[in-house]
């Protein structure tokens, strides 16, 4: 159920085309539905404005495709983190029209009709090895309802690359910048704009970067004020962070 539905249904309520106990009927079995193996949060769109997401690392693509099948039945988008392309082919079976983004490993579905997207997000990418979180960033904050842009390859190797994306950085609400080696772009974004920036350290670089805990820790060290930081190769949650900040920018716009 979505905030529209659970509005539609009260005003049903209201204007006597159901009764209070058909409604209560309705509503009893809606905030979990279990199906055996996993109990879907159908109702986590009612008090966060965000839908259950698919971890699908460690999960069978039968198990996925069930999950997937629920959320959607719910008339909420479908997206699925950590997956592959047998997990695609059985939710195709379920939701003929998702989507497979092999970059990010990600299955999306949208409910129809689609609403209008909520803000703007920039992805930005110190270098092209970062892509794949990148995309899992983009991914998730245009399926949670954002606009999402990506421009790669503007590390701080050549500096003058980002310079010349000002006008992106003024038309974002946030900004996700990935980057991994020594993990320098953040801070730099963040001394060059007002937005609030999400910084994603990736596990690219040589022996010293230790999987992406030498960016981390570059990350979290860094000076420039109005940068946060999430996990190593974490595309998914700075995107998600994002397209919360857009949705919060979007309403205070049209206030």
């Amino acid at each position: 159920m979505t905030p529209d539905d659970l509005r539609d249904l009260l005003e049903q309520v209201a204007g006597g085309a159901i009764t209070a106990d058909a409604a209560m009927q309705r509503l009893r079995y809606q905030p979990i539905d279990d199906l055996g193996f996993a109990r879907v949060d159908t109702h986590r769109v009612l008090r966060t404005g965000m839908p259950e997401v698919i971890y699908g690392a460690g999960k069978t693509p039968a198990q996925i495709a069930a999950i997937a099948a629920s959320i959607a039945g719910h008339g909420q988008p479908v997206l699925v983190t950590k997956t592959d392309a047998a997990a695609f082919e059985a939710v195709c079976a379920e939701l003929p029209d998702a989507v497979f983004h092999e970059d990010a490993r990600m299955i999306t579905h949208a409910p129809e009709p689609r609403p209008a997207p909520r803000g703007n997000v920039l992805v930005l990418t110190g270098g092209t090895s970062d892509a794949p979180v990148a995309a899992e960033a983009h991914v998730t904050a245009q399926t949670l309802g954002a606009n999402a842009t990506t421009i790669g390859d503007v590390g701080v190797a050549g500096l003058h690359r980002l310079l010349g994306q000002r006008e992106h950085l003024d038309a974002a609400d946030a900004i996700v910048a990935v980057a991994g080696m020594e993990g320098a772009l953040p801070s730099v974004v963040g001394g060059l704009t007002d937005r609030p920036v999400i910084a994603v350290p990736t596990s690219v670089g040589y022996g010293a970067s230790l999987g992406g805990i030498a960016a981390l820790l570059a990350m979290l060290s860094g000076c420039a004020p109005g940068v946060s930081v999430v996990n190593i190769d974490n595309g998914f949650g700075a995107g998600y962070q994002a397209a919360l900040i857009a949705r919060r920018a979007s309403e205070a716009t049209n206030e």
